[in-house]
Parts: C-alpha cells; sequence; structure tokens
C-alpha cells in the first residue's frame, strides 16, 4: 500500500469512528429533530451533524477530491473532474436512529477510478467496525472476514427487497425481508457470513453500497447489478441498478435465479 493511501486509511478510518460516537450522543437527546426530504426519506439533526464532522475532517484535509454524499447536494461535474472519490452515507438506517434501534451505522468510503479502495462501515449501537482495504481483506473489529461460498440456493439465508425475494421463493431460500436493516450493514453482514446473499431490484444510490460492495469483496465475494454487472462510481448519476450480493458461486446462482424468464430484475 502506498504512503498516500495509508494516510487516506488512517483518515476515513479514525473519522469513522468519531462519527459514530457523534452519532451516539446525538441518538440520546430526547426531541431529536427531524423531517421528512421531498423524495419521502426521513433526516434528522444527526444525519446532518455527521455529514458535517465529514466535511471537516475528510473533505478539508483532501480539498481537491470529489464529494459525494447523501446529505450534500450533489455537484456532478466538480466530483468527476477528479479520480479520487469520497462517497458518504452519514447515517445509514435513519428510521432506526430516530427509534433508537440498534440497525443504523455509518458509512463511507474512498473511490479511485470508479472503484473503491477504502471502506468503513461503524455500527455503534452494537460496537462494531468493518473495514476493508483494497488488496488488504476486510476485518470485522480487526478480525479478518472470509465468505464461505457454496453455489446452491436451498436453505441460504437471502437478506432483500420483496420484490427481489419473491423471484426466489421456489428456489427454497431462507429469505429475510430485512426491512429494518439498511443496505450498507446488509452487505457487512453478508461478509460477515451473518447472511449468505443479498438482493435488491431497483435504483440503489452509490452511498448504500460503496463501502459494503468492499467488504464483500475483499472478504472473498462478488456484488453486482442484477443483470451481474460490476459497479461503476463516479458517474453523472449517482445509483446502481440493483443489488447482489454473496459468495462468487452464490452470486452465479442469484444471477441465473433473478435472469430466469418470468423474473423481471427491472
Amino acid at each position: 500500500m502506498s504512503e498516500t493511501l495509508a494516510a487516506d486509511a488512517r483518515l476515513l478510518f479514525d473519522t469513522v469512528r468519531e462519527a459514530g460516537e457523534l452519532g451516539l450522543d446525538l441518538g440520546r437527546k430526547r426531541n431529536l429533530r427531524h423531517w421528512t426530504k421531498p423524495d419521502g426519506s426521513h433526516v434528522t439533526e444527526g444525519d446532518l451533524a455527521i455529514n458535517a464532522l465529514f466535511e471537516q475532517r475528510l473533505r478539508a484535509q483532501r480539498p481537491g477530491d470529489g464529494w459525494l454524499s447523501e446529505e450534500t447536494p450533489d455537484a456532478p461535474a466538480s466530483r468527476m473532474a477528479s479520480d479520487r472519490l469520497w462517497i458518504i452515507d452519514p447515517i445509514d438506517g435513519t428510521r432506526a436512529f430516530m427509534e433508537g434501534r440498534e440497525q443504523w451505522c455509518v458509512a463511507a468510503a474512498l473511490v479511485i477510478v470508479g472503484h473503491p479502495v477504502l471502506a468503513a462501515v461503524h455500527c455503534p449501537r452494537r460496537g462494531e467496525f468493518y473495514a476493508a482495504m483494497l488488496g488488504n481483506g476486510a476485518t470485522l473489529d480487526g478480525a479478518r472476514l472470509a465468505i464461505a461460498d457454496h453455489g446452491w440456493l436451498e436453505g441460504a439465508r437471502i437478506a432483500g427487497n420483496r420484490k427481489a425475494l419473491s423471484g426466489l421463493a421456489h428456489l427454497g431460500v431462507a429469505a429475510d425481508p430485512s426491512g429494518s436493516l439498511p443496505l450498507q450493514l446488509r452487505l457487512a453482514h453478508v461478509a460477515a457470513g451473518r447472511l449468505d446473499g443479498a438482493v435488491s431490484i431497483g435504483k440503489r444510490h452509490d452511498w448504500d453500497l460503496a463501502a459494503g460492495e468492499l467488504l464483500v469483496t475483499e472478504a472473498g465475494g462478488r456484488v453486482s447489478g442484477t443483470s451481474g454487472e460490476g459497479y461503476i462510481y463516479n458517474r453523472r448519476e449517482p445509483w446502481q441498478q440493483g443489488l447482489v450480493a454473496a459468495g462468487a458461486k452464490r452470486h452465479a446462482a442469484l444471477i441465473e435465479a433473478l435472469s430466469a424468464p418470468g423474473h423481471s430484475p427491472a
């Protein structure tokens, strides 16, 4: 690893830890301010405070890099002008955060030339910190992660939205609708072996995917859209078409199942 990337890793991991602790403190507040955005999603003062922390720690120290965060207005031309892009989700699982539940996390990744090279996902209510570096593996609280890969789907624990899971029901998967588990945690749980796979149909934002993708791939798995295509980040439109994540063999089986006649992944 280059000295520059090592410095980036220290900066990213320290900031994500700090952001998680800030989220814990803010989550204890009574009457936490929250509101609904124009797209119908929720946002709280916690989301904005954590986003501001990322701006102060990451953006200020890497001013020449691109920036994409759920809580910062996007500027496609500006971020696409750089090969380096920070992708931030200040709180993935805002509803759980609002309700005082544990199923939320802070997630961030560094993308270079369209692909993640550093990632961190912090679930502070569980005291869990996931990290990954391209070519150096993925860890949970320092312990190396490795996905046990099998090609069959029967009995496999697959999390996803109901539209995707409905196309797998006949294969005997142990479907987990996971409505309360945000995408970044679904991906982290795949990397940790708590889930055998994750699927989702429809457009998914880059900030919901980038960090978790690197966790899964560095743990030996594969992540793609529902047609099997790999993700490329820092495009004009900051979203990907669907999600399939699992060990390589099971990923192939999921892609085949979702592509079967009569099942539309659109």
